[in-house]
């Protein structure tokens, strides 16, 4: 602690990001990156602007890439918000849209940055337990709050609401912004992107970190009213406004071109997630439904950490958490064919 720190950075709990080791032979399954990389024509594209245009500010509007999101989706332009990958995106709407005397209200298993962004700006919240099944209960929402925020899917469970769930949770806070966090939606869910013109009070974020294998691009996006957009954009020119550069904005363009490439991965990561599903389940492993790029599991005779720990001796990381509620599960992102293989090879002798 120093004594030029302002009162509140003392009292600030940051967010802990999944561990980026430096090893060689690794199998990394632990921070949900796609297994697959980004498709040859993002890479042609960042390649194509590499040269004295660089010299030169990026658009701060990033109007390109917001038609193309704009038209990809079926929306306006102007209901379409980007910014320095989805965590940026979603602390812009904390900062315009949750600052109440009231609550916010998410999951008590969730994206463990929402706290994070809560104690950043001041805003109270209350945490809404999921059921036994580690699912969200829509009626446990219906009460007075300052705004709703939950990932669907669910992280780290995997688990889906539907989008008809979604609309009645909508439907019973009509006076309170609901942001659905789409980071994984791609991969077996339906985006509530769908409801945003019947539903003023919905935003949707997204990120092209997980299934466009942009992760180090680091470009995110919401989708909403343009009420809602705009006071994103009130936030963003207060605080940076050039936050996509250009390599990550032609980048970002060319990864929604490639629609063949984009379907033919996250099919991949599907079939794949299956298979590891089948196979844990067969080993003895209770693992969640899933529609992300990971699953969670546990083991009803083996310690969650124990195995995390035996695992990394072998070379492949997972993710466990300490939370109460979810000590015993690992969250395992989906690899290749061949690291998921690894990962049931390194398990097998530990049970």
């Amino acid at each position: 602690m120093s004594k030029f720190w302002s009162p509140f950075v003392k009292d600030l709990v940051p967010y802990v990001p999944g561990e980026q080791p430096k090893l060689a032979k690794l199998v990394k399954l632990n921070t949900n990156e796609n297994p697959y990389g980004p498709s040859p024509k993002v890479l042609e594209a960042i390649q194509a602007e590499l040269s004295d245009s660089l010299r030169l500010y990026p658009d701060p509007n990033a109007d390109r890439l917001k038609q193309t999101v704009a038209g990809y989706y079926g929306v306006r332009p102007s209901q379409v918000f980007v910014g320095n990958g989805s965590d940026e995106v979603l602390a812009h709407a904390f900062h315009a849209f949750f600052q109440h005397s009231l609550p916010l209200l998410f999951p008590d298993v969730t994206y463990s940055f929402y706290p994070v962004y809560c104690g950043l700006y001041g805003i109270p919240f209350e945490t809404v337990a999921l059921d036994e099944q580690f699912q969200i209960r829509v009626e446990d929402y219906a009460r007075p709050n300052g705004g709703i925020i939950f990932p669907n899917p669910n992280a780290p469970t995997g688990c889906l609401l539907p989008l008809e769930a979604i609309e009645r949770l909508l439907l019973a806070n009509p006076d309170s912004v609901v942001l659905v966090d789409e980071a994984y939606v791609d991969f077996g869910g339906e985006s509530a992107i769908a409801l945003v013109e019947r539903y003023p009070n919905l935003l949707v974020a997204q990120t092209l970190s997980k299934s466009r294998s942009l992760a180090g691009l680091r470009v995110g996006l919401a989708i909403g009213h343009e009420d809602l957009i705009e006071a994103l954009e009130r936030v963003k020119n207060s605080f940076n406004s050039y936050p996509l550069d250009r390599l990550a904005q032609v980048g970002a363009v060319a990864s929604f071109e490639d629609r063949a490439y984009f379907e033919r991965t996250c099919k991949a990561v599907i079939d794949s997630r299956e298979r590891l599903v089948a196979e844990l389940r067969g080993m003895g492993f209770e693992v969640l439904p899933s529609a992300a790029n990971f699953i969670f599991a546990r083991h009803p005779q083996h310690d969650a950490a124990t195995l995390a720990a035996a695992l990394r001796e072998d070379g492949v990381i997972v993710r466990h958490f300490k939370q109460a509620r979810i000590a015993q599960f690992l969250r395992i992102s989906i690899g290749t064919e061949e690291q998921n293989q690894a990962l049931l090879d390194a398990l097998r002798p530990r049970l």
